[in-house]
């Protein structure tokens, strides 16, 4: 093994296969290294997030959850309905 080994290491690295994200403005691929799932740690590597739910260290209630969400939107929209058919029936008493 002659020489150094940054050289060598660098010149593993130049074959190693690249990311593939492109940039908004210029539309040029990304240059870093690419992992096991095609993208480089900046463009969508390791982390997928963490845990949902009381698993996740920082839960603390549930009103943030996605049932709760949904619960929360399903009674805006029954409440808009319920003002809707009001207004409409106080407009049909109206004339």
């Amino acid at each position: 093994m002659s020489g150094n080994p940054m050289r060598e290491a660098r010149a593993v690295l130049v074959l190693h296969p690249r990311c593939g994200a492109h940039a908004r403005t210029t539309g040029e691929p990304c240059k870093a290294p690419a992992m096991a799932n095609g993208r480089c740690r900046m463009h969508g590597g390791k982390s997928p997030g963490g845990p949902r739910g009381e698993r996740n260290g920082a839960y603390r209630h549930g009103r943030r959850t996605q049932e709760a969400v949904a619960r929360r939107r399903a009674g805006r929209a029954l409440l808009r309905e319920l003002l809707r058919l009001l207004a409409d029936a106080k407009d049909d008493g109206a004339e």
